[in-house]
């Protein structure tokens, strides 16, 4: 089993894995945050987080952070890798408002997975696939 090291720059409430609900772990605002329609906001997650070498983390927004919030992540996905682990390397959240709103201190308003690295390939250009066409985007319906 990998062990990772989590530095905290705050009082938050610590990382946990909630077992058999998902294997995303929450991640919670690291201080009371005010924005108005339209603000942008690099939200500080109190976290600073050393990956094992050949892994990186996928962060994205928990599926009720914008009913809750009223925020968007600015980059839809973040992606940090191993590299990124000094002292200072505090994780945060890009996010744009889209409605008045406050979210306090150890609201979780995103996750993160571990994954390893892509691993090595090579891309080879062909004039056909060889498969059957799918039948476009949306071709599996709305329902």
């Amino acid at each position: 089993m990998l062990e990772i090291k989590v530095k905290y720059f705050t009082d938050i409430e610590p990382i946990k894995f909630i077992e058999n609900k998902s294997d995303w772990y929450d991640l919670r605002c690291a201080e009371e945050i005010v924005l108005k329609a339209g603000e942008f906001k690099l939200i500080p997650l109190g976290v600073a987080i050393q990956l094992p070498k050949g892994y990186e983390a996928y962060v994205a927004p928990r599926s009720s952070t914008f009913k809750n919030y009223g925020i968007i992540q600015t980059n839809s996905i973040g992606i940090i890798d191993e590299t990124y682990c000094g002292d200072n390397d505090q994780w945060f959240m890009p996010a744009l408002a889209m409605r008045d709103t406050v979210i306090h201190k150890n609201d979780r308003v995103c996750q993160f997975r571990i994954m390893e690295h892509q691993p090595p390939h090579t891309l080879k250009v062909v004039d056909h696939l060889g498969n059957d066409n799918r039948g476009g985007i949306g071709s599996t319906g709305k329902q």
